[in-house]
């Protein structure tokens, strides 16, 4: 039953091998089995009874997990001045509620058929990826970390066969082939973080290429850039990637509906290019603060967004 892989028949020859988990006998991987089992048995759950498993993992989190529980809290208090130390311990409860469910949401989107997943997401913008393709050049799908990522990506197959990724490969070897095994199902190709040849390799064979620059940081391809009205590194990359490629650039943003009832997919239309990397970055950056607003919550704000700024910026970690 583990070795079961749900991808097209002329990936699977390929992947087989690559994506197989009998190589993950040794006892340091046992921790990582008990987990692989927890959020199967929990993909077997109605999808409401899933999430209330996950909210109540979350709460559990908040209080043991003190260290990203300090950097939600200053992310919140920086990005939200606006809201009463009240509502931010709210907000900050229903983050670690999502980030407990999507254990449960990132098993449903590796295990479930996708005609089942289908039938709870609904895509808006259809036609903005289907009209960048005609165009032969590709698209940068430009995503962001939220709690529902792989509810989100999973259903991109559903959108065109010709779906790659980028991927940050993990530390622990079993996670990172858990990772690319679920995400095997809808993508032709999975291009590490760092291959900007094969990334723009892929545009230029067509593929529509989805990509999350919103936590990764390239020296020179970064800039200081408002979040949420506040300077953070930034990475830019993005306008150039499409200045080299000739690539539209179109947003890609999910979430869960507030009633549990399922999930929204939006796909934008394709973000003017100036040529210029901080304003087109700023484009792209409100874009996504405007999607954050509808729950944020969904967003992962257990990372140091602010990290890294150079003087006289403060540490506003510290």
């Amino acid at each position: 039953m583990t070795e079961a892989l749900d991808v097209r028949p002329e990936r699977a020859g390929q992947r087989a091998e690559e994506l197989s988990l009998r190589r993950f006998v040794a006892p340091r991987h046992w921790p990582t089995w008990l987990l692989w089992g927890a959020m199967r048995t929990l993909a077997r759950l109605p999808l409401r009874w899933q999430i209330a498993v996950g909210r109540r993992l979350g709460r559990l989190l908040l209080r043991v997990k003190r260290r990203e529980r300090r950097i939600a809290e200053r992310n919140l208090a920086v990005c939200f001045p606006e809201l009463t130390a009240d509502e931010r311990a709210a907000l900050l409860r229903r983050h670690f509620e999502a980030v407990g469910a999507s254990f449960a949401e990132m098993a449903t989107g590796w295990c479930w058929p996708i005609e089942r997943l289908l039938a709870i997401v609904r895509i808006e913008g259809r036609e903005h990826l289907e009209r960048a393709l005609e165009g032969g050049r590709g698209a940068l799908l430009v995503s962001a970390h939220f709690t529902t990522l792989e509810i989100g990506v999973a259903v991109l197959e559903a959108l065109s066969p010709r779906v790659s990724c980028m991927y940050r490969p993990q530390r622990n070897p079993m996670i990172d082939v858990l990772i690319r095994r679920g995400r095997s199902r809808f993508a032709r190709a999975q291009i590490r973080r760092d291959d900007v040849r094969g990334l723009l390799r892929k545009l230029k064979e067509g593929d529509a290429v989805a990509y999350m620059p919103d936590q990764t940081y390239l020296g020179n391809q970064s800039a200081m850039l408002p979040f949420f009205g506040e300077p953070a590194l930034t990475n830019v990359a993005t306008s150039k990637l499409a200045k080299i490629s000739g690539a539209p650039v179109l947003t890609y943003f999910f979430r869960r509906n507030a009633d549990d009832s399922g999930y929204v997919v939006e796909i934008g239309p394709p973000l003017p290019q100036t040529g210029d990397p901080e304003t087109d970055t700023l484009a792209l950056v409100s874009r996504l603060e405007q999607f954050i607003r509808k729950a944020p919550e969904q967003y992962l704000w257990l990372y140091k967004k602010f990290k890294r700024r150079p003087a006289p910026y403060p540490d506003l970690y510290r």
